[in-house]
């Protein structure tokens, strides 16, 4: 023990051994989770959700207010990956705070959210992409795949897929330094991007119309806006600051783990909350002609149904100016998409390590760059799977599939926070923290986290239009919002394999560092 480092040492601690190379610095250790929060992600590819259900108010004032209550979600989270640095995150703390049980349901929870986040951030990237080659050429628009843009979606989506599996399996060297460039990429692309926005555009809405319109495009009645409209607006924020559990993830490829992990949590939350409200409002502050940015008619305005291209097009045409700020936000989310999957694949890794997943001998397995290959390919297949349905056209137009996938990844990930923070509070003061720690504040900062985590858990398992609604007179399946049938389908398997199988041999953590 006296050979080893400081994080060795802790590790081998909280029972593991150094497998993964511990090459990462606490900047990119931030940079992961920044990079998976992605400004130019989020705020682009969910913009239309805040649009339509509630407009600009579940922006203005809507992202503000739940990005405070998600960083007081990381700074509980910041408490545990202090005392607890591992790959596991917040499975280990579960498991630690709650027994086996506990620790094994907060895992799959974790994992299903990590899976979707990736397949989310990935189809979205691909729409951006594959508005952009259309804009470069018109050809492409209407030659590729017959010019089916769900279906040229869906294979430039597989495409990037494959291109990010590829950039996983080479080593944590090169992610290191892939996740640095995409913090700068992120911070001076949503400049230049607010730049443009703000100085390149003649027509613009005051601050008065940014902080008190109201739209809802949702089909349910006006009455319902404050408390049910509204709410699915903040699907935007929620979803957009999430994946922040990556410093945790990465905490056995990190130096000085123990506070390196813990500072990239809240910081990436903080910054990206700071640098995602001036993007939005840059987008709210030129939304000029609400008219477009509202109609859909994939003949007429193909760019409308509230989404960003709407408002970028009517604020900046097709010309230079739109293609550069396509070109921005689409690097960024690849960029996201590299980081997800990285996440994704270290949960695999170390929740398999524990012997909690099917297959978990393949997915543990670690190659010459010390890199868990099997876990990233895995990762990048279901991904893939789960998002087939994105290939079904929803009659608003909206990409129903593509927010159902948003809202498993949010329910899962958040869901998976709530436990450990959950069973850190009960604890109370018995509960032995690391360098860096709450104090006293976790009596008010953990029931105010598992409080809100709870609400909007239910408000996203919703419908988001009557048409998903059944025994609606419109309703079909493509406007079903399937997160419940696949969080909820997933948690009842999973709950069935634990009743019958799992409890009689699952113990939680397995101590590698004895055998």
């Amino acid at each position: 023990m006296s050979n080893r480092t400081d994080d060795e040492r802790r590790l081998a601690e909280l029972g593991y051994k150094q497998e993964l190379h511990r090459s990462w610095s606490g900047f990119s250790n931030f940079a992961i989770s920044f990079s998976i929060i992605s400004i130019l992600a989020g705020c682009f590819t969910t913009f239309a959700q805040a649009w339509n259900n509630g407009g600009p108010v579940a922006i203005s004032i809507g992202w503000p207010l739940i990005s405070a209550f998600i960083l007081v979600i990381g700074f509980c989270m910041s408490e545990l990956a202090s005392a607890y640095p591992t790959s596991g995150g917040i499975y280990w703390w579960a498991s630690k705070l709650g027994g086996a049980k506990a620790g094994f349901f907060t895992g799959w929870l974790n994992l299903i959210g990590l899976l979707a986040v990736t397949a989310s951030v990935g189809y979205g990237a691909a729409s951006f992409l594959n508005i952009l080659l259309g804009t470069i050429s018109p050809s492409y628009a209407t030659d590729f795949m017959s010019g089916d843009y769900l279906k040229q979606q869906f294979a430039l989506f597989v495409l990037l897929m494959i291109f990010v599996t590829i950039i996983n399996i080479f080593g944590g060297h090169l992610l290191a330094l892939i996740n640095n460039v995409s913090v700068w990429w992120h911070v001076f692309g949503a400049a230049i991007v607010v730049g443009i926005l703000v100085f390149a555009t003649d027509n613009h809405q005051s601050l008065s119309w940014m902080y008190t319109t109201q739209i809802n495009n949702s089909g349910f009645s006006q009455g319902s806006y404050w408390f049910y409209v509204l709410p699915l607006g903040f699907l935007l924020t929620q979803y957009t600051i999430t994946g922040f559990d990556a410093s945790a993830h990465l905490s056995e490829e990190t130096h000085g783990a123990h506070m390196s992990a813990a500072k990239g949590i809240w910081q990436s939350i903080f910054y990206s909350a700071i640098g995602g409200y001036i993007l939005l409002m840059a987008f709210l502050y030129v939304a000029s002609n609400t008219d477009y940015i509202n109609s859909f008619d994939p003949k007429v305005n193909p760019y409308g149904g509230g989404s960003i291209f709407a408002v970028l097009v009517q604020a900046l045409g097709t010309g230079t100016n739109f293609k550069l700020v396509m070109i921005i936000t689409t690097a960024g989310q690849v960029f996201c998409l590299a980081a997800c999957l990285t996440s994704c694949s270290r949960m695999m890794y170390a929740f398999s390590r524990d012997g909690a997943v099917p297959g978990g001998n393949i997915w543990k397995k670690v190659n010459k760059h010390r890199v868990p290959l099997n876990a990233v390919l895995v990762s990048s297949v279901i991904g893939v799977i789960i998002t087939l349905p994105a290939l079904y056209k929803s009659p608003s137009g909206a990409p129903t599939a593509f927010y159902a996938v948003v809202s498993v990844a949010v329910i899962g990930l958040y869901l998976a926070f709530m436990i450990p923070i959950y069973l850190r509070w009960k604890m109370g003061d018995k509960f032995q923290g690391g360098e860096w720690t709450l104090g006293k504040k976790y009596k008010w900062m953990s029931p105010l986290a598992f409080i809100e985590i709870a609400i909007i858990s239910i408000y996203f398992i919703a419908p988001f239009s009557p048409a998903g609604i059944p025994g609606n007179k419109d309703f079909t399946w493509t406007a079903v919002n399937y997160a419940p049938i696949l969080a909820g389908g997933s948690l009842l398997v999973i709950w069935i394999w634990w009743e019958l199988s799992v409890k009689k041999w699952f113990k939680g953590p397995v101590r590698t560092i004895d055998q």
